[in-house]
């Protein structure tokens, strides 16, 4: 508020967003619709948490903000601009767009925001940020934020900030405190199998496993696509519209596994993330925090899930230093614990059926069963088809033509296959996201050169055909019709 520089180092969930966001409401003249202040951002979806934010606090004022990122049409963004906006947040590449054009004039900005600046440099941002920099008055304030402050942001600080305050926000340890955080070591070569069961023990609703590289992401979704998980995979080759969808069916919970590269899972805003796995063990401390403040956020509780091969020990060692603190050890679980919390998770439900009161179809089902077979039967049978089969009976329709097994899934062709590059994750990304249904309604998928077959529970299926026109497979048109039976 004084006008300083500011040079502060602070983590995620210290408030910085409001340290920065209550002086901009404070300070801007709504009288005068010109932009007077810029808070730059590493991604788009950043850019608009943290826009929602400033708006929050200064709209009562009249303050107005304007979001400005890539993968936006600029048809808004110019309509806005051109009405007059009071603060801009956005990602620079998309920024220095419009100053280019002339359509973002930065001449009135009085204060400058460079948040999560780290992260900027480390996308390569440094030349965008100073040409941006070189485009507002010498006489404005500058804030840097940064999760932590090495070398080449001291070397940005100086040559930009004048004799700037120093704020370091200390924190006992640097992950969230509603997070456990355990490791478990396993070979490189049964790393696969031992997600799989940390997975199936946990059940999670709504988990980010991370992995080193855009290939390994690319590998691990199918890998668990094909062992039956719905899995959504992000990266930096995944285009802006086909992330958009991902993460919204992430969001809803029809996928509820997100594989991820780091980068790409920056600022993504999901506050129910359960679990996060490492499938691989980041390279340093800072990098293991963003990725484990992904969950525990909120005052929510959540766990977190290190997968450590032998060779990166010490590695690991040298993390729980930096953060101070000791990650618990876990036992890698084994077939008959899974079973167990299957049980247990089952007999859950059955209870919560229970109270709720079953409906009215299948009690009349098991009252017409009850003249021939004993109801301890009829439970037992519906308990044995229900927990051990591939699936459930269903009392719904099908899609007429529709190949229909005896487990109630419906057989699907589509008229793209391999050869175009599709992978299952594309297939079970495109149901989810534009067809709308849960990722646990999709069965096997069985990819061909020139087509697929995908196995969808029968109500979902007539959803799918109903949507079918809209569908697209990697941006390419696809046919979606029922299969032709089985040849047996």
């Amino acid at each position: 508020m004084q006008g300083h520089d500011v040079l502060a180092e602070a983590q995620t969930g210290t408030g910085k967003t409001a340290a920065f966001a209550i002086p901009i409401a404070e300070r801007v003249d709504v009288a005068r619709r010109v932009v007077q202040a810029l808070v730059l951002l590493p991604t788009r979806e950043l850019a608009m948490q943290v826009a929602e934010s400033v708006y929050s606090i200064g709209g009562a004022r009249g303050v107005t903000v304007l979001p400005v990122y890539g993968g936006q049409g600029y048809d808004r963004q110019l309509r806005t601009l051109h009405a007059g906006v009071h603060v801009i947040v956005g990602t620079p590449g998309r920024i220095m767009d419009h100053i280019r054009r002339g359509t973002l004039d930065l001449s009135e900005v009085k204060t400058v925001i460079l948040d999560e600046a780290d992260e900027m440099l480390d996308m390569g941002f440094v030349e965008d940020i100073e040409f941006i920099l070189s485009q507002v008055p010498t006489e404005r304030q500058i804030a840097l934020f940064s999760a932590t402050v090495p070398r080449r942001i001291e070397v940005l600080a100086a040559s930009y900030l004048r004799a700037p305050e120093r704020v370091k926000i200390a924190q006992v340890t640097r992950t969230a405190p509603n997070t456990r955080q355990f490791f478990v070591e396993v070979p490189q070569r049964n790393k696969l199998d031992a997600l799989t069961r940390i997975l199936d023990l946990e059940s999670p609703q709504s988990a980010i496993i991370f992995c080193r590289t855009k290939r390994d992401v690319d590998e691990l979704a199918g890998h668990l696509q094909a062992r039956g998980y719905t899995t959504a995979a992000i990266h930096g080759d995944v285009n802006q519209a086909q992330r958009e969808r991902l993460l919204q069916a992430f969001r809803d919970h029809r996928a509820e596994i997100l594989v991820a590269t780091e980068v790409a899972a920056r600022g993504l805003d999901i506050p129910d993330v359960t679990h996060v796995i490492n499938y691989d063990i980041p390279d340093d401390a800072d990098a293991y925090v963003h990725r484990v403040g992904r969950t525990g956020r909120m005052g929510r509780s959540g766990e977190a899930i290190t997968l450590v091969t032998p060779r990166e020990i010490r590695l690991l060692q040298s993390i729980e230093r930096q953060i101070r603190m000791n990650l618990t050890p876990l036992r890698l679980p084994s077939p008959g614990d899974i079973a167990a919390r299957r049980r247990e998770a089952f007999r859950e439900s059955l209870r919560e059926v229970l109270d709720a009161g079953p409906s009215a179809a299948y009690t009349l089902l098991v009252e017409e069963m009850s003249e021939t077979y004993d109801p301890l039967q009829i439970a037992a049978a519906a308990v044995h088809l229900a927990f051990e089969s591939s699936g459930t009976p269903r009392l719904t329709p099908t899609p007429a033509d529709a190949a229909t097994d005896e487990t109630g899934m419906v057989r699907l062709y589509l008229d793209q296959g391999r050869r175009k590059g599709i992978r299952p994750q594309d297939v079970v990304g495109a149901l989810t996201a534009e067809a709308g249904i849960s990722g646990n309604m999709i069965g096997a998928i069985e990819m061909l050169d020139d087509f697929i077959f995908v196995d969808v529970q029968a109500p979902a299926a007539q959803l799918v055909l109903e949507q079918a026109a809209t569908i697209t497979l990697r941006g390419q048109e696809v046919h979606i019709t029922p299969a032709r039976p089985r040849r047996r």
